[in-house]
């Protein structure tokens, strides 16, 4: 065990796991916002990498994740959460129409409606696996057959490997009750005809946003660089 870790796990045990997570992690700029909301609805759930994150600041979470074996999995993760629940669909801009899902070989993080463009370059260790047929639903359908309270969630984080910008339309009557937004974000067509940061931006100040931070996830020099970039609502 590194000296790291052993401090780090005598400053846990002091001061109990949450407040360890919260001061660890509460001070970077990409998670100061959470501090600030009483919920989150993450879409692209994955497997529920930052339950304990969110747990920490007490948040009400709704994840959605379209991979009905993986939300099977992210349902298990959430078992000791209970503040968190988790939904299977695949959200888009409009209700019923199917797409083709592509699976990726990385536990489905990189899963998408997309076909890989320049993503196969900047991980050339990830590739799809095989595909399913899933149908397309808005937020706005989802909150309201799921019976959720949009009150209760005041911040979105949107990490769908290209889609964003098309959920993003789909729920543009529900940004208003949103004071952040956070989405994982290229500038470069990773997925083919995939969100890039630009047209994301253009999109989030005609919406009544503005950027608040812009934090580097990935730089491959030639290809270009993924971000998550945090749109705060401007007080009117």
């Amino acid at each position: 065990m590194s000296v790291r870790s052993f401090v780090g796990d005598k400053i846990r045990k002091v001061i109990g796991n949450s407040s360890y997570i919260r001061l660890r992690h509460g001070y970077r700029a990409e998670h100061s916002y959470l501090s600030r909301v009483q919920g989150v609805i993450h879409v692209g759930a994955n497997e529920g990498q930052e339950r304990e994150l969110y747990a920490a600041f007490g948040l009400h979470v709704i994840w959605i994740e379209p991979i009905p074996e993986v939300c099977e999995t992210l349902e298990l993760n959430l078992s000791n959460f209970p503040k968190q629940h988790a939904y299977n669909y695949l959200v888009t801009d409009e209700d019923g129409k199917e797409y083709q899902f592509h699976i990726a070989d990385n536990a489905g993080a990189s899963s998408s409606i997309l076909e890989l463009n320049k993503h196969a370059e900047m991980y050339p260790h990830i590739a799809y696996k095989g595909s399913v047929i899933l149908r397309g639903t808005t937020l706005n359908s989802i909150l309201s057959a799921e019976q959720v309270d949009i009150r209760r969630y005041d911040a979105m984080v949107l990490d769908t490997q290209g889609s964003e910008l098309k959920i993003l339309r789909g729920a543009a009557e529900l940004l208003p009750n949103f004071k952040f937004v956070k989405v994982e974000v290229p500038d470069f067509e990773s997925y083919k005809g995939c969100c890039q940061i630009g047209e994301l931006a253009a999109f989030m100040a005609l919406n009544g946003f503005r950027e608040r931070s812009q934090h580097p996830i990935i730089h491959t020099p030639g290809i270009g660089t993924y971000f998550e970039v945090i749109y705060k609502r401007i007080a009117r």
